[in-house]
């Protein structure tokens, strides 16, 4: 099933309720004194359930500590992250994180992997595996899923990432560069696979991302973000019809108004590079 077929997603009666994120002046500092680095400064941004953000900016800009800071893995120095009113401070079922790295065992089967979290959590043998079978025929994995993840390409090893996420059906997913390290069609094919599957399973996804098309062919609202230290630049709509078409003239029209936000904070990143200082 390809892009063509997606709409919004509105989530069903059985989807987990509360996946909406409210960040309020989000601030983070690593370190102390002399060696304090401020990575992220006064966030604010609302993110409601079912929609898909993307986070862009160049490196150093905040947008993997922030995204951590959603999962609870990382602590704000100041501020709050709430999810469905609820704060955030420590990793939940709620939230499930997918990386660029795949993080999956190498020691453990394309099924084995997937099951992992529902055998952690406990859940029935006979019920855990009808999820698994469900999962990889969504995901396109059943013929693999006796294989281990040394078999596998980068794509399919982050099908399987993903999958593993998808069978504890927490009702926000976030991502980050998960497909940064795969070649350019085999991230087009997981772009399209991802917003099938946000559209089927009605998620809250929160994606960080370098890549200016790739948040434009994805998300529904992009925020860009400064460089060091982190704060809001802009928090833009993105309006056009899915399937988004890269050639169309309303595509690239945005590409070079986010292009040039971009660029002006990759030219503040490489000013403080060269003379190793801070930028206000």
């Amino acid at each position: 099933m390809g892009a063509a077929a997606m709409t919004m997603p509105a989530r069903s009666p059985a989807a987990p309720a509360g996946a909406e994120i409210a960040i309020a002046h989000a601030s983070k500092v690593f370190g102390t004194g002399d060696r304090a680095v401020v990575a992220l400064q006064d966030v604010s941004a609302s993110v409601p359930e079912g929609q898909f953000v993307c986070l862009l900016g160049p490196s150093g800009c905040g947008k993997s500590t922030l995204l951590n800071a959603i999962a609870g893995f990382t602590p704000l120095t100041e501020g709050a992250i709430r999810m469905g009113g609820r704060p955030v401070t420590e990793p939940g079922p709620d939230r499930g994180m997918v990386f660029q790295e795949y993080a999956l065992f190498p020691w453990m089967t394309v099924e084995q992997n997937v099951r992992f979290g529902l055998d952690i959590k406990g859940v029935r043998r006979g019920e855990a595996e009808a999820v698994v079978a469900r999962i990889t025929e969504t995901l396109g994995l059943t013929d693999f899923r006796a294989r281990f993840p040394k078999d596998l390409s980068g794509g399919m090893r982050q099908r399987v990432a993903i999958a593993r996420i998808l069978a504890l059906d927490p009702p926000v997913m976030l991502m980050d560069e998960p497909f940064g390290a795969l070649d350019a069609l085999t991230r087009r094919t997981l772009q399209d696979e991802l917003l099938r599957i946000w559209s089927e399973f009605a998620k809250t996804i929160v994606f960080v991302t370098h890549s200016i098309e790739e948040a434009i062919y994805l998300a529904d609202r992009i925020l860009v973000m400064t460089y060091r230290p982190g704060r809001l630049k802009r928090d833009i709509a993105v309006t056009l019809p899915r399937p988004r078409d890269s050639a169309s003239a309303e595509f690239n029209a945005l590409k070079r108004e986010l292009g040039g936000l971009v660029m002006e904070e990759q030219e503040r990143f490489t000013k403080a590079e060269l003379t190793g200082t801070a930028v206000d």
